[in-house]
């Protein structure tokens, strides 16, 4: 059985995955490939890509299962780019770990005293997670699926019917991101730009804060540095760097991290801007089969995180479908 996905990026790429293992034949459309990591018309070269879950987002199975991914290929192949670390997470906008679903599944997950929380945070915790290096690890799956037999094809599509007829497949898997808006015609992806900065450090630390403000230091395998950041602004297409925002992110990772951050200078420690747009959707990601086609898009800055269990999730809508195809033609 053939199946085409639009798309390579973190979701399609991890869905063809998926798709081959369990014994399909995959052929990929996309504008953009592994390796094309200077253009910013795609999300995933761009990301931060720490394997946060998130605790107000839903989707707990997929989080878990692409927890679980990750981990195992960390501890398998660091050639992937991916590696564990230790996670530190605050918050103000919640008093207790209620709402932390995945205490029971992070390991060496613990609270944090009151005494050792940054001004205004009124908790947090630590736990081990996994960053990803994108510009390792999108040629690393890439050349995985290749030894696989997955085909890639380069070329912008602007329906899914025109994906088919590149292709030559029926059944699609729509991991388009942005491109959504126009293929799916679905008015409620948006694109939500991020900054942030490579700033040089040996550190092997994640650090999320989140509620007033949303910062973090994300380590980057390979790469001598850490990602700093964020921001997120929905609909400013802007690609150039704001310096505004640049010298506000070093302020609120001041506040955080102080000790790490104060003798921090931009000219001298920032290694590399990014900008990039997230493809978000308004009320929520999209995972659904609408008959030959599996819609999978709209996960802003979770893509990495949701990965891997939105790749199964992805296998198993085409199986369905394959198996009803199969009763229905053994009827005729």
């Amino acid at each position: 059985m053939e199946v085409g996905i639009i798309g390579s990026g973190i979701i399609g790429l991890t869905s063809a995955l998926a798709l081959v293992e369990a014994g399909y034949s995959v052929t990929i459309v996309a504008r953009d490939l592994p390796g094309d990591d200077s253009s910013q018309q795609w999300a995933s070269p761009w990301a931060g890509a720490g394997i946060l879950p998130h605790p107000d987002y839903k989707g707990h199975d997929l989080q878990t299962e692409s927890f679980k991914f990750y981990w195992a290929l960390a501890h398998r192949d660091p050639t992937s780019g991916v590696q564990v670390v230790d996670v530190t997470e605050y918050y103000d906008d919640r008093d207790d770990d209620s709402t932390i679903w995945y205490e029971r599944m992070a390991p060496k997950y613990r609270r944090l005293p009151s005494k050792d929380l940054p001004a205004n945070a009124k908790m947090g915790f630590k736990y081990q997670s996994m960053t990803v290096n994108p510009a390792v690890f999108l040629p690393w799956i890439k050349a995985v699926l290749d030894k696989k037999g997955v085909r890639f094809i380069r070329a912008e599509v602007k329906t899914i019917e025109e994906a088919r007829s590149i292709l030559q497949i029926k059944r699609i898997v729509n991991a388009s991101g942005l491109g959504a808006f126009h293929l799916a015609n679905d008015n409620k992806v948006v694109a939500v730009r991020g900054q942030t900065m490579l700033v040089e450090s040996d550190s092997h630390e994640m650090v999320m804060f989140q509620g007033s403000h949303y910062t973090y230091q994300i380590p980057r395998m390979y790469s001598g540095g850490v990602i700093v950041g964020g921001v997120s602004q929905p609909g400013n297409m802007d690609q150039k760097v704001d310096p505004e925002v640049r010298s506000d992110i070093l302020r609120r990772m001041k506040l955080v991290m102080n000790d790490q951050y104060q003798g921090v200078d931009p000219d001298k420690h920032v290694m590399k801007d990014l900008v990039g747009f997230r493809p978000s959707r308004e009320g929520g990601y999209r995972l659904e089969r609408e008959d030959d086609v599996i819609h999978a898009y709209g996960f802003n800055t979770l893509g990495y995180t949701y990965s891997y269990g939105v790749a199964l999730k992805v296998r198993d809508l085409v199986t369905s479908a394959t198996i009803e195809e199969a009763a229905v033609r053994s009827k005729l």
